[in-house]
């Protein structure tokens, strides 16, 4: 049996020099790579208790919502401004070169949900941290981040302290 990281494709210098680029559409194309990464990741959160599961545009949506409905959960999702066509509430974050924001459905879940995050990557954590804050201003409790790949150099769990974190498998050092 393959392990995820032989269905994951490294670019090198995309999008600029020096960077390694994990590619995930070599996993999601290939039906045995995206069985098993949804597989991991639902293994890999058994243990929690939550009610639903978010996801940020696009590739969260690409994890969350086979993950939502393998294990019978809503599926959430956290869309780029001006996306979303009911009432929303967002939340902004910086990028390495200015900033963007997210919103969500103001009536997503009810207040006190147990929200599990589920998103392809965590690099410098700058999204995840952007969807925790989000989940919490709709008044739920993020119970736990899920990501498929961690980048652990550039420091993403760090951004998050205080959260759990799993992340299935990662490039560190690489």
């Amino acid at each position: 049996m393959k392990d995820i990281k032989d269905y994951i494709r490294t670019i090198p210098d995309f999008p600029q020099k020096g960077i390694m680029f994990r590619d995930i559409t070599t996993l999601i194309q290939n039906a045995d790579g995206l069985k098993l990464a949804v597989d991991s990741m639902c293994d890999a959160v058994s243990d929690l208790d939550y009610d639903v599961i978010a996801g940020a545009e696009s590739r969260g949506f690409v994890f969350g919502a086979p993950m939502a409905y393998r294990e019978h959960k809503p599926f959430v999702l956290i869309r780029k401004k001006g996306k979303l066509p009911g009432q929303t509430v967002s939340q902004s974050y910086d990028l390495e070169y200015g900033s963007t924001e997210i919103e969500m459905h103001t009536d997503s879940f009810e207040k006190g949900a147990k929200v599990l995050i589920v998103d392809d990557l965590i690099a410098t954590g700058g999204t995840t941290d952007a969807m925790i804050k989000l989940v919490e201003k709709l008044g739920g409790e993020v119970v736990g981040v899920c990501v498929l790949i961690e980048l652990p150099d550039l420091k993403g769990r760090e951004k998050i302290a205080g959260y759990r974190l799993d992340s299935i498998v990662s490039y560190e050092g690489e």
